[in-house]
């Protein structure tokens, strides 16, 4: 456990062979080992799901699972043998009790269910030590119990886990000992039933956290955007939602995995195609929002789902992913770039959000996933939005970051702007938002208001399942 930039995933990065410690040694099974790359850590048995998904999304499931050790059909045949991976990668979902086909494209798969396929890829295996870092950061809360039955599944037949994560619950549940970190440094070991959430909140940031939500006084204003009838062109997704968001006002989306949450913001923002049916009105206008560039005109900005996949240009610096929105802004009577104002407002941003890195120049793939998160928030600060869709903006990212965010979405709300909220976390969800809309099926089920939006109101709505 620990905030984010405490270290964590680096030290795990040391272990598995990715990084190079320049100090220290690795004891396994009571010799010392030194891995010169990733090969090494998993010949001597140990395996890692690592943080950010790291996948091939043109290939399928099976070639994913066995990328790099696939089968071939005979000794001296240097010619895969597709049938056996495939048969061997159904095996290892049906041990693991996780549907998910072998033959399809990792594209196809929801963030979940490639999840899920890291997950079956690290523990396929069979090494003695497994590092998971966030693995259910994508997963439903049902998911996340399959992955906890293989955990203790894993255990029973001798294997360690080392397990990362921000979610406080999950630490409970499963760990036996817990080490904290803080600022790259070993705080110490504990046994987990000598801490409880609040002592484990302040040995991570280093002081007594008494308020896990700041307190949203802001009331809404007039209505901001309204959105009529909006149906996907995939059939299979949303269809007819109707809601509106008012000045001033954050509005949380709540559901389950599949509810077609991320696919509804994705399609306002025009990342996906609609029908011709429904309309989106913004400040009493009709917009025709068909590609992100209208919405980015119209004041609207969107933090995605999968900051890996849809967010990030990973080999890019902090300061060029802040800004990459918004350099339109910022051309002179020449069409050539203001640097030096450019570079004052990335500083200003990131200092703003405490974003943990040794500059702006430092590629963003170097930083951890929650100071990632924290850089994708100042890149549509810097559009300075009416309108900002967050997509579980608060996904892999420790509590006192968790907290600076909600106090900045606290911040804009008051300065006027108008935030739509998705979250699989009830607790921010609930708190954050001034009212809340739960989807089902791809159908909106119902719209709460804040004193009746409680945990069991909303997974009523949840649940209650609509046909087309």
């Amino acid at each position: 456990m620990g905030e984010n930039g405490a270290g964590k995933s680096t030290l795990m990065k040391c272990l598995f062979g990715i990084f190079h410690p320049d100090a220290g040694k690795v004891f396994f099974k009571g010799k010392e080992v030194r891995f010169r790359g990733t090969k090494d850590a998993l010949e001597t048995g140990i395996s890692m799901i690592n943080q950010e998904l790291l996948n091939v999304p043109e290939r399928t499931v099976a070639q994913n699972v066995w990328l790099g050790r696939e089968p071939f059909r005979g000794a001296g045949n240097h010619f895969i043998n597709h049938k056996k991976m495939i048969s061997d990668t159904a095996a290892l979902f049906k041990e693991l009790d996780w549907d998910i086909s072998p033959v399809k494209k990792i594209k196809d798969l929801s963030i979940s269910e490639q999840q899920g396929c890291e997950i079956a890829k690290a523990t396929s295996y069979g090494a003695s030590v497994v590092v998971m870092d966030e693995p259910t950061s994508s997963l439903s809360e049902r998911e996340v119990d399959h992955l906890f039955r293989i955990i203790r599944d894993l255990r029973t037949k001798g294997v360690s886990i080392i397990y990362i994560t921000h979610r406080m619950n999950e630490v409970f549940q499963i760990a036996d000992e817990v080490t904290v970190m803080r600022d790259g440094m070993n705080v110490g070991t504990y046994k987990a039933s000598d801490l409880n959430e609040d002592k484990l909140i302040s040995l991570m940031i280093g002081r007594v956290s008494t308020q896990r939500f700041p307190e949203i006084t802001t009331e809404p204003g007039e209505i901001r955007l309204t959105v009529e009838h909006l149906t996907s062109s995939n059939p299979g997704s949303f269809k007819d939602v109707s809601f509106d968001l008012r000045k001033s006002e954050i509005l949380g989306i709540g559901g389950l995995v599949g509810a077609q949450r991320s696919e509804l913001v994705e399609s306002v923002f025009g990342l996906r195609k609609t029908t011709d049916g429904g309309k989106i009105v913004i400040n009493g206008e009709e917009v025709k929002i068909r590609k992100p560039k209208d919405a980015i005109n119209n004041g609207i900005g969107l933090i995605t789902e999968d900051r890996r996949g849809t967010g990030l240009f990973p080999l890019m610096s902090v300061a060029k992913n802040t800004s990459i929105a918004s350099l339109q802004r910022y051309l002179n009577k020449f069409h050539l770039i203001r640097h030096t104002e450019i570079n004052s407002e990335v500083v200003k941003l990131n200092k703003l959000l405490n974003t943990k890195t040794p500059g702006m120049k430092t590629v963003i793939q170097c930083l951890s996933g929650g100071n990632q998160q924290k850089v994708i928030f100042c890149r549509w600060l810097m559009t300075e939005p009416d309108i900002l869709i967050m997509d579980e903006p608060t996904r892999g990212i420790d509590v006192g970051a968790k907290y600076e965010i909600y106090n900045i979405m606290k911040d804009l709300v008051a300065q006027g702007k108008s935030i739509i909220m998705v979250s699989s976390e009830m607790p921010e969800l609930i708190a954050m938002s001034h009212r809340v809309a739960v989807l089902c099926n791809g159908r909106l089920t119902g719209i709460l208001s804040k004193k009746d939006a409680t945990q069991a109101a909303v997974m009523r709505l949840a649940t209650r399942f609509t046909k087309d």
